[in-house]
């Protein structure tokens, strides 16, 4: 891969997952505290994601595959991302902001998926060289936050309460006009499916996808996807909430450094997936996202800040490990015809069925765990995730039978 196409690869990177990390973590903290939103209209927030994930493989089994350009898809889906950020900023209550936000993330989620496209379609060996370019979106997620917390201060105590926190709908709005025309200068990755060939239903929607569901391996890995998410979920839609309720500052800041352990532990996977293997790599993952918990569940700010921040850094094993991992292992089990509608497959199961399911789930159990003054009892909280992650780790640790990617030279 040539240094100037790695180059774009990475800035794309960057721009996709700064544009999440401007508004996501932070909109916990935005909902109660602004729109005065309760858990059930937080974990209707946050599922917007997991219905723009469930649409996702169908956008891209029908456009990306088949009809037009992935970096043009792409541009459009961010142009037009660009206009609904601008509309979530002026939202007065939330009855205005969850259409807009639901409208966004049916273009966005799809955009996971093409981003990777674009990335393998230039790579002669992904399993080496992807975590490279990847890498830059866990930066863009780092300096989204940092920028939040430590140059504007919105999401301070003052920010909070003068309601400065819409301005990070603004700025991913900005960045994501900016991604959207960068993305027309991106590497041509055309559609990999013959137009010319008469194509059903089936093929249209990326439905052959599924037929990778018929190898055991990769079905246990689907179902292990679905499964892990839930608890995941927990993470992001209460974890910047939890930080603030227990008094921690800079809440958004803080939780950067989770991507900092990302970036390192990005850097480190192809070392993994040599030592260890694939299923030893995503079983370390498992018992990361338990072991966070679990130092939620007992730290608190103070003499025991280290096991939040801790169970912060451990992000970079709990997201690498599996999502990475996942991403390298479905390509590679994709073949060259339905890449894209592979990854969009993936997708559905982790950010779609999983943590829809995880988001529900989450919201109802704070809810269950709310106490009279607004608080919550979180040590109880965090024991639900942290022992479905155990579970988790114990049915593809049975299930799962060793498979290795192989590297070329």
């Amino acid at each position: 891969m040539k240094v100037k196409i790695q180059a774009q690869l990475s800035v794309m990177m960057f721009l996709e997952f700064f544009i999440w990390g401007s508004w996501y973590v932070t909109m916990g903290i935005y909902l109660p505290n602004t729109l005065k939103s309760g858990g059930a209209e937080i974990a209707m927030a946050y599922s917007t994601q997991s219905w723009g994930a469930i649409v996702a493989p169908f956008v891209i089994g029908l456009i990306a595959d088949r009809y037009f350009n992935a970096e043009r898809i792409l541009g459009v889906l961010h142009l037009i991302g660009a206009v609904l950020m601008y509309q979530l900023s002026n939202a007065s209550n939330f009855e205005v902001f969850y259409p807009y936000l639901l409208g966004y993330m049916i273009l966005y989620m799809p955009t996971l998926a093409l981003v990777n496209s674009v990335s393998f379609n230039q790579m002669n060996d992904p399993a080496k060289q992807f975590a490279f370019v990847r890498v830059f979106g866990t930066l863009g997620w780092i300096i989204a936050g940092l920028v939040i917390s430590y140059i504007f201060h919105w999401d301070s105590e003052e920010g909070v309460a003068n309601g400065f926190l819409k301005h990070t709908f603004l700025m991913s709005a900005v960045v994501s006009l900016l991604l959207g025309v960068f993305s027309f200068t991106l590497p041509r990755t055309p559609p990999s499916v013959d137009r010319s060939n008469k194509a059903s239903i089936r093929e249209i929607l990326g439905l052959d996808a599924l037929k990778l569901l018929k190898d055991r391996n990769f079905l246990i890995f689907f179902v292990a996807s679905i499964l892990i998410c839930i608890p995941l979920a927990f993470y992001f839609q209460h974890a910047g909430q939890f930080l603030g309720e227990i008094g921690m500052s800079n809440p958004a800041g803080k939780m950067t450094i989770g991507q900092v352990s990302e970036i390192l532990f990005m850097l480190l996977l192809p070392y993994f997936f040599k030592k260890f293997g694939f299923k030893k790599t995503i079983l370390i993952a498992m018992l990361a996202w338990a072991a966070r918990y679990v130092l939620f569940a007992y730290g608190n700010v103070g003499e025991l800040t280290f096991m939040l921040i801790l169970g912060i850094a451990l992000h970079g094993i709990c997201y690498d490990f599996f999502f990475v991992s996942g991403q390298i292992y479905t390509d590679s089990k994709a073949g060259e015809k339905y890449k894209s509608a592979a990854q969009g497959l993936i997708t559905l199961a982790t950010y779609g069925i999983g943590m829809l399911i995880g988001f529900w789930i989450a919201g109802q159990i704070t809810d269950i765990y709310l106490l009279e003054n607004g608080s919550h009892v979180w040590k109880a909280i965090w024991g639900y995730p942290a022992g479905f992650a155990i579970v988790v780790f114990i049915f593809f640790a049975l299930l799962f039978k060793n498979e290795k990617i192989t590297y070329k030279s």
